[in-house]
C-alpha cells in the first residue's frame, strides 16, 4: 500500500431507519435523551437542514448509495422487487480508492443480496413482507436471505420471529422486546459491526456502514429504555389548524395507518416506544465508539451519522412517513473528525453523502452524481422532494426558511414558513403577504419537473390528476 493511502481516514457510516431530525437532544428535542449521539455532535457538526428528498426507505437509500436526486436515480416512492443496478455507487467508490468496504444490517435493496459495491455484508432488512410470500424464490426468501433472521433462529428455534412481538412492522402499537437484549436486532447489529473492527484487514482503511432498522417500527426496544419514558409527561404531537379531522375519525383504529392512532394514550404509548428505540440505538452506538477508542482508532476515523427519512409520529394527525412535514423530510445529520465544527446551515440531503466520502477519502468525486460535498458551503437555495402514493403523493420545495408543498392528486397547496413556525401550525397559502413567496416556489417545482414522464406541467402550470409512478423509466434507462 502507499503511503498516500495509509493517510486515508477509516470512514463509519452510522444509520438509522426512520428517525426525526429534531430527536436528539443537542438539538433541543424536549423528551428523547441521546447522550452518545450529542457527544458526537458537541465535537463535531451538527446539520440542521439536513432532508431527505424522497421520505421512504428505498427511495432514500438508493439517493445515499448513488450520490443522485430522484429524477435521476428513478425510485419517486416506494416500490419492493424493482432491480437496482447502478454503474456508481458510493462502497464501490471507495473500493475503488483502496477501502474494504463492509455494512452491517440494512440494505433494503433488490435483490436482497445485491452487494451494491460492498466487499462484504451482513444483512438485516427488517421484516419485509414481499420477501416472505410463498412464491419468492427459496434463496430470495427473508428466512434465507437475511443473516440476523437465520442467527436468531438458530439461536433461540425455527419458529423464533420478531413477529413474536405481536406488532406490524408500521404500526404505532409499542411493547417492549420479550427475549433478552443481546437477541434484538439492534444489539446484533452493534455486535457485528465490534466484531468487523476486531477483525479486519489492518493493512487497508475501512468504510463501515452500520446501519439500524430502529426507531422504525415495530416500537420494541428492551424494558429498561422504555422505563426512561413511561413516566415522563411527553409532549404532545404538534397539531396545526389546517389539520383534516375526518381523516383522523376514520382511519385512527387501523393500526398501520397514515393518521396514527385515534386514542390520545395510544399516541402517547407510540412516543414512548419510539423514543425508547432512538435511545436504545443510541446506547448501542456508545458500544461502538468504545470499540473505537478501545483500539485506538477512532482518532483515525470519520463518522458520519444520519437517517433515511423521519417519522410523522402523530404530527398533525399523520404518521409514518411520505409526506411532506418535517417530522417525515428532516433527518439528523452529524460529521464528526470530518474537518468540521459547530453547526452547519447549509441545506443538505443524502445524495451529498457519496461525495463526501469520495474527498474525505482522496478520492475523485464522479462526473455523474448530483450530491455536493458536505465539507465545502454549497449555496443551495432549496431542495426539490417528493413522493408517489395516491392523495397524498406530493412534491415540496424547502428552503432554510420556508417550505411550499403540492398534492398531484388533487392540486391542493400549502406554504409554511418555518422561521416562524418551524412546527407548521399555520398554513399561509392563502395569506396575500405570501403570495409572491408562494409563486417563486411553485415556479421553481414547475422548472424541476418540466420534461419528466408523468406530466405533472406543460413548462407553465401544474397539472394535477395525472398518473402517478413509483419508479421512473428514465431511471431504469439511467441503470442500463
Amino acid at each position: 500500500m502507499s503511503a498516500e493511502a495509509k493517510k486515508q481516514p477509516n470512514i463509519l457510516l452510522i444509520m438509522t431507519d426512520q428517525m426525526r431530525g429534531d430527536c436528539l437532544g443537542i438539538a433541543g428535542h424536549p423528551d428523547v435523551k441521546t447522550p452518545w449521539l450529542d457527544q458526537l455532535a458537541s465535537k463535531g457538526a451538527l446539520f440542521p437542514n439536513a432532508y431527505t428528498a424522497v421520505p421512504s426507505c428505498i427511495a432514500a437509500r438508493c439517493g445515499l448509495l448513488t450520490g443522485l436526486c430522484p429524477e435521476h436515480h428513478g425510485r419517486v416512492g416506494y416500490q419492493d422487487r424493482a432491480a437496482w443496478n447502478y454503474s456508481v455507487t458510493l462502497p464501490g467508490e471507495l473500493a475503488k480508492a483502496g477501502y474494504y468496504t463492509k455494512c452491517v444490517g440494512k440494505m433494503h435493496v433488490h435483490p436482497l443480496r445485491n452487494m451494491m459495491g460492498f466487499h462484504h455484508i451482513e444483512l438485516h432488512d427488517g421484516y419485509l413482507g414481499s420477501y416472505r410470500r410463498t412464491d419468492v424464490p427459496f434463496y430470495e426468501h427473508q428466512s434465507v436471505a437475511d443473516d440476523y433472521f437465520r442467527w436468531l433462529k438458530n439461536e433461540l428455534g425455527m419458529n423464533r420471529d420478531l413477529t413474536d412481538t405481536g406488532i406490524n412492522v408500521n404500526s404505532w402499537v409499542a411493547r417492549p422486546w420479550p427475549y433478552e437484549e443481546k437477541y434484538h436486532p439492534t444489539n446484533w447489529v452493534t455486535d457485528r459491526s465490534i466484531d468487523f473492527l476486531y477483525s479486519r484487514d489492518r493493512s487497508r482503511p475501512f468504510f463501515l456502514m452500520t446501519s439500524y432498522v430502529r426507531p422504525h417500527p415495530p416500537f420494541d426496544a428492551p424494558q429498561c429504555f422504555f422505563d426512561l419514558y413511561r413516566d415522563k409527561e411527553l409532549t404532545p404531537p404538534p397539531v396545526g389548524d389546517w389539520v383534516n379531522e375526518e381523516r383522523l375519525a376514520r382511519y385512527g383504529r387501523i393500526v398501520d395507518s397514515d393518521t396514527g392512532p385515534a386514542d390520545p394514550e395510544l399516541m402517547r404509548q407510540a412516543q414512548i416506544g419510539y423514543y425508547a428505540c432512538i435511545s436504545h440505538v443510541d446506547n448501542q452506538i456508545g458500544r461502538i465508539l468504545m470499540a473505537l477508542e478501545e483500539q485506538n482508532i477512532l482518532q483515525d476515523t470519520v463518522i458520519l451519522f444520519c437517517s433515511d427519512h423521519g417519522e410523522l409520529l402523530g404530527d398533525h394527525h399523520t404518521y409514518r412517513k411520505i409526506q411532506p412535514y418535517q417530522g417525515s423530510v428532516r433527518i439528523p445529520m452529524i460529521l464528526w473528525n470530518g474537518g468540521l465544527r459547530g453547526v452547519q446551515e447549509d441545506l443538505v440531503e443524502l445524495r451529498d453523502v457519496l461525495p463526501t466520502f469520495a474527498e474525505l477519502a482522496g478520492a475523485d468525486i464522479p462526473e455523474n452524481v448530483d450530491g455536493i460535498s458536505m465539507l465545502h458551503p454549497n449555496g443551495r437555495e432549496y431542495l426539490h422532494g417528493e413522493h408517489s402514493g395516491g392523495d397524498i403523493g406530493n412534491q415540496y420545495i424547502v428552503t432554510k426558511t420556508d417550505k411550499y408543498c403540492w398534492f398531484m392528486e388533487s392540486g391542493r397547496e400549502q406554504y409554511f414558513d418555518l422561521n416562524s413556525d418551524p412546527k407548521e401550525l399555520h398554513d399561509r397559502i392563502q395569506d396575500p403577504m405570501c403570495r409572491e413567496r408562494v409563486a417563486h416556489l411553485r415556479n421553481i417545482l414547475i422548472r424541476e419537473l418540466e420534461g419528466r414522464e408523468e406530466g405533472y406541467t406543460d413548462g407553465a402550470v401544474l397539472i394535477a390528476g395525472r398518473p402517478q409512478k413509483s419508479v421512473l423509466e428514465l431511471g431504469r434507462e439511467k441503470q442500463r
